[in-house]
């Protein structure tokens, strides 16, 4: 039962700070108030835009939030996966401009947590399911 209590504390410190983050960075590309985010965007995805940058970045803002939100409320493991794949994406792109390199590093590292976070939400489902078949033996 000790293993459940880790697996707990590793998920709650993870869902906090990944759920933080995503939601803070989320609000500040709606608001841009800390940083001129479009700064970020590679020319080569800027020029593809169906709209301007600004309002790009604003609809990445608000897909952050939400993932944010999703993650804090406790739905570790598909917010997690799609918060991983979210950060790739974001590190595919910020890999084509050489000054924001050392972000594109952060960005893989934290989609590195965020899969491990969603790993670590099901092993815990699967860790709660067995305890109740324990308890509950199949019929």
């Amino acid at each position: 039962m000790a293993a459940n209590g880790d697996l707990e504390k590793l998920t709650k410190a993870l869902r906090f700070t990944l759920g933080a983050t995503a939601c803070a960075a989320g609000a500040d590309k709606f608001f841009n108030l800390l940083t001129d985010w479009e700064k970020y965007l590679s020319p080569m995805v800027a020029g593809r835009l169906p709209m301007s940058p600004s309002a790009f970045m604003r609809i990445v803002g608000v897909i952050e939030m939400a993932v944010g939100a999703g993650i804090l409320l406790g739905y570790e493991r598909p917010a997690g996966y799609i918060c991983s794949a979210w950060l790739l994406a974001i590190s595919g792109n910020l890999l084509t401009k050489p000054e924001h390199l050392d972000v594109a590093a952060r960005d893989i590292n934290m989609a590195l947590e965020a899969f491990t976070l969603a790993t670590l939400a099901g092993l815990k489902s699967k860790a709660a399911q067995e305890v109740q078949e324990e308890i509950v033996p199949a019929a």
